[in-house]
């Protein structure tokens, strides 16, 4: 097949989020299929990765979307009822592009990655998926729900709207709308009455997160990882920081809570103590998986699948998450993973976990198991490719 991608970021390097998946994806559909790309270029470092994609892409456009561009935009969108989120992304050449790229080109089908990039793909007249990949409005409405600022709970609640209202609409002009959870697809289905929305689970590279004989006998570290710029992650940081970790650093003094993630705001970076490590990017997160005695995800708010739950089971990491990271699982409390939902029942259970190296063993292995079994990149890659094939041209 020759399938066009239509992505809101280069999907190199492939560290985090949307170009950790895009990126998995492509790899392993490029094997035996045609792909194209177009995207946006967020910094000029982006065209400096062409040989990288080059071996994913038979073609590759990557637009300039300058940030001025970008918040005139937004600006222009108050009088408007189109959501910041996709304002931000709007752009006449990436559109020009589109329509003269499908002009010239022979295409069986495009996977356009975003909701934000809908708006370039919904009115073409030819097989598309909508590669969600979580409820956005979802993610949004969580949001709103811990926002403590009235504020910017005032502007968030307008943005839900809109998302809320341009979601629901846009994904009915697509073949085929893909959600990464459960959860988020029985949103999809009850919110919008989505009749065209499936299952595409985020996954994890096996190759690269795999467990080798992890040293449970270490009962002093605490990791959390994700880029330390995104809302939910730094939200999750200072809520750990503020009611969970004393609780259990009063019972373990000699323990350490470890921030691991590129791009650490001010709040982040504020938290840092005697026993609170912020170590800003790291190019190989392997070494701090292999370092954790627990991996925590205490996120409130958010939609789909969480990297960082994925990266530890598979690397046979014991994990305590909330609902958020969890739900879109679809596996039993502590099947790799312990499901907590209070600061209380949080930090009791890290320190049940830290009490107990056969505990953390246990808990290790069977996430291990169930990555293997359904987060692997390479079922995952074959699911989208049967979708593909089933409304290529």
């Amino acid at each position: 097949m020759k399938i066009l991608f239509v992505a809101n970021r280069v999907p190199y390097p492939p560290f985090r989020g949307d170009k950790l998946k895009i990126y998995n994806l492509t790899k392993r559909l490029s094997v035996n299929n045609e792909l194209y790309l177009i995207t946006f270029a967020e910094s000029k470092e982006d065209y400096n990765y062409g040989e990288e994609l080059g071996k994913l892409f038979k073609k590759v456009h990557i637009i300039s979307l300058p940030k001025w561009q970008s918040y005139l935009n937004c600006l222009l969108a108050i009088f408007s009822n189109i959501p910041f989120q996709v304002a931000y992304f709007k752009s006449n050449k990436m559109n020009n592009l589109v329509q003269d790229f499908l002009g010239k080109n022979e295409i069986d089908i495009i996977h356009t990655q975003h909701l934000r990039m809908a708006q370039f793909t919904s009115e073409i007249k030819m097989p598309k998926i909508l590669d969600l990949p979580d409820a956005f409005s979802l993610y949004w409405k969580r949001r709103i729900e811990n926002q403590q600022n009235f504020i910017k709970r005032f502007f968030e609640k307008i943005e839900f709207k809109r998302l809320y209202k341009f979601e629901g609409q846009i994904v009915k002009n697509f073949n085929l709308g893909l959600v990464c959870s459960r959860e988020d697809l029985n949103y999809m289905q009850n919110e919008h009455g989505s009749s065209n929305i499936d299952l595409l689970r985020n996954g994890v590279d096996l190759d690269t997160f795999k467990s080798e004989g992890h040293d449970y006998s270490n009962n002093s570290t605490l990791l959390f990882t994700g880029n330390m710029d995104y809302a939910p992650n730094v939200d999750a940081v200072g809520y750990f920081v503020r009611e969970i970790f004393p609780t259990i650093s009063s019972k373990f003094s000699n323990v350490k809570f470890v921030i691991a993630g590129q791009r650490p705001v001010k709040q982040v970076l504020e938290l840092k103590a005697k026993n609170i490590e912020i170590t800003g990017f790291i190019p190989d997160l392997k070494i701090m998986y292999q370092e954790a005695s627990i991996v925590v995800s205490p996120l409130r708010f958010g939609a789909g699948t969480q990297n960082k739950v994925l990266e530890a089971m598979a690397m046979g990491i014991p994990v305590v998450s909330g609902n958020i990271g969890f739900e879109g699982l679809e596996i039993k409390n502590g099947e790799g993973v312990f499901l907590e939902t209070n600061p209380i029942g949080f930090a009791n259970k890290v320190i049940e976990l830290l009490e107990s190296e056969s505990l953390r063993e246990q808990t290790g292995i069977k996430g291990n198991l169930v990555a293997k079994q359904k987060f692997s990149w390479d079922i995952i890659s074959l699911q989208l490719e049967r979708y593909c094939k089933a409304y290529a041209k």
